[in-house]
């Protein structure tokens, strides 16, 4: 098991001379604006953070809206809920943990809609993040009030003879981006624990000393779980060893084993063929030669918080480019790619 507590917030002088000049490279880049809108770069390897800095105003003691990283950290919560035994698997219904009345669409089928459809974007809803015309997409449920009832509320999603059916998909599953879908998760850790925002407190933050934070909350009152949750970079770093650890945080399991590690399993794939997904976790290959197996939280903006098993490995790329779709992405990857990897693969 690798371990981080001693020396996780001490800038370490070990990292050779070359990985400090490339570093030092990916710094003058960002600092001269070619990469854009970032706002930190935090890197933690072997328990050690070999670099930090922070652009554009922020701060070690910013709060990053990372958008949909925040999705990982609901998952995380379900991880600590079977832990705790206040829920028995990802496999309970969904629906079991439902409070909501006059469904538009009632359909017995959504009765068997497990946690863990959720946990991987794969439910039998029409909920479509990525397609404008879906009933299911995001911002048509902003317009609302209840958010939960919202999904709830879909209809079972069709299947003409030209689309791909989920048992012929890989993994069995349909993919299918659903912020919508990761409010409902924060709705079952809220039925469940009778607080979301306390259980959070209680069973995550406080346990890895992260104490500064803010929900942003729905029109219902409750923690918005699909995204916005502000954090500082060097507790992102914390969420991240918490899986490299395979859920163990200064010998407390805080989420069991068997669950990070299907966190970070492939469970379905996406349109693109570049990713995979797991428990509300992004896998991918990084570095020059995309040989480094990675699975990362992503949100809008090009927010990625990585980490790498093999290489003992944990990157928090923070940016605030939320306007420039796919070209946000494209930016963090690179610097993942290009600058950080390689020199931590000399560094191994």
């Amino acid at each position: 098991m690798k371990t981080i507590y001693a020396t996780l917030f001490a800038i370490s002088t070990a990292i050779s001379g070359i990985a400090q000049e490339n570093l030092n490279k990916m710094d003058s880049l960002i600092t001269s604006g070619h990469f854009k809108e970032m706002s930190s770069v935090v890197i933690a390897h072997k328990g050690k953070i070999i670099f930090e800095n922070y652009y554009n105003d922020a701060t070690a003691a910013t709060l990053h809206n990372t958008r949909s990283a925040t999705k990982s950290i609901t998952g995380t919560l379900i991880g600590t809920l079977i832990n705790d035994g206040k829920l028995s698997s990802t496999q309970e219904p969904a629906w079991k943990y439902a409070q909501v009345k006059n469904l538009q669409n009632p359909d017995t089928r959504k009765e068997k809609i497990t946690i863990e459809s959720l946990l991987t974007m794969s439910s039998i809803l029409e909920c479509d993040d990525w397609n404008d015309i879906s009933r299911g997409q995001e911002e048509k449920m902003y317009l609302l009030e209840d958010w939960v009832k919202f999904y709830w509320d879909l209809p079972v999603k069709g299947y003409p003879e030209w689309e791909t059916k989920p048992e012929d998909s890989p993994y069995g599953r349909d993919f299918s981006y659903c912020t919508a879908g990761t409010v409902v998760l924060g709705d079952v850790i809220n039925t469940i624990s009778g607080s979301l925002e306390t259980y959070a407190e209680t069973a995550l933050f406080s346990k890895l000393g992260i104490t500064d934070y803010h929900w942003q909350l729905t029109p219902t009152g409750i923690p918005m779980t699909g995204g916005g949750l502000g954090l500082k970079s060097k507790d992102l770093i914390k969420i991240g060893q918490l899986y490299l650890n395979n859920g163990n945080w200064k010998g407390e399991q805080i989420i069991s084993s068997a669950f990070a590690k299907a966190s970070k399993e492939p469970k379905a794939v996406m349109g693109s063929p570049d990713y995979e997904y797991g428990y509300l976790w992004w896998i991918g290959e990084f570095g020059k030669d995309k040989k480094e197996t990675g699975y990362f939280m992503l949100g809008n903006g090009g927010n990625k918080i990585a980490v790498f098993d093999d290489l003992d490995l944990v990157v928090v790329l923070t940016s605030s480019l939320f306007t420039k779709g796919i070209e946000a992405h494209n930016q963090t990857a690179e610097l993942l790619d290009t600058f950080i990897i390689p020199e931590i693969q000399k560094l191994n």
